[in-house]
């Protein structure tokens, strides 16, 4: 069995995601969370379907595209996936606390 392990960062961007559908729709803030999460827990059963994140050209850590959100995880082993930061596309991954060099 993989065990997949959510990092700080991923569980702050995902609250922060469901923060902000909240403020126009409480439901929907539920759903995407839900949604995002089943995206995740499909990881163990297709680790490598997701990219090669072309910014980090490494090639355990990948990331899936969902809907406007990059998962970014690593593959640290056939038992363990971690998963590194949930981030909006329309961001640049420089600014990701989970990148950045001083952190």
């Amino acid at each position: 069995m993989v065990k997949i392990v959510l990092s700080k960062t991923a569980r702050f961007d995902l609250k922060e995601i469901v923060n902000y559908i909240k403020r126009d729709s409480p439901k929907y803030a539920i759903l995407e969370k839900e949604k995002i999460k089943d995206a995740i827990d499909g990881l163990p059963n297709r680790p490598l379907s997701g990219r090669i994140v072309p910014e980090l050209n490494n090639s355990s850590i990948r990331e899936l595209i969902f809907r406007n959100y990059r998962i970014i995880y690593e593959i640290v082993s056939e038992k363990q996936i971690n998963v590194l930061t949930i981030h909006h596309h329309a961001r640049l991954i420089a600014n990701n606390p989970a990148f950045r060099d001083d952190e």
